[in-house]
């Protein structure tokens, strides 16, 4: 991402407070306005509106315009594809349903189930388990006053 923006600020010289139009922000990226209000109406831009409604485009929108377009030619998607991509990650349900469609398609390997716990879990609940008492008051007639553990609330 940092050669994506520093070709971008090679190409234009633009301060943190400037604002471009959308034609000219088009041009700066190489590619059109169109393509613009598309990524924009699919949720990858967010330029800002000029007190008249015109979008405007600072770095931040500068650069995630470029790294969209980085990330679609890279991985071969549409801007749509990225769009639910960025989708999956925000939303938690949507999350969960692509993941289970993946296990159905087998893409994505199923959980490890619980009875494969590793041994040394296992271990540490058997030691643990305290053995049950066999009649009601035996386990209070073992224990008498001096038992150390009698008081034990941890």
């Amino acid at each position: 991402m940092r050669h994506v923006l520093e070709r971008l600020r090679s190409r234009v010289e633009l301060r943190p407070e400037q604002r471009l139009p959308i034609a000219r922000a088009a041009s700066v990226l190489e590619t059109t306005p169109r393509m613009l209000r598309y990524r924009e109406s699919l949720g990858l831009l967010v330029p800002a509106r000029s007190p008249g409604g015109h979008r405007e485009y600072g770095e931040r929108e500068l650069l995630a315009a470029a790294y969209a377009d980085e990330l679609e030619r890279r991985y071969q998607v549409s801007p749509s594809d990225l769009a639910f991509a960025v989708r999956v990650l925000a939303e938690p349900e949507v999350a969960s349903d692509v993941r289970r469609l993946g296990r159905l398609t087998r893409r994505i390997p199923p959980p490890p189930p619980v009875a494969a716990l590793d041994f040394e879990a296992q271990k540490a609940r058997r030691l643990l388990r305290m053995p049950e008492p066999t009649r009601p008051g035996e386990a209070a007639a073992r224990r008498g006053p001096s038992d150390p553990h009698l008081f034990d609330v941890r």
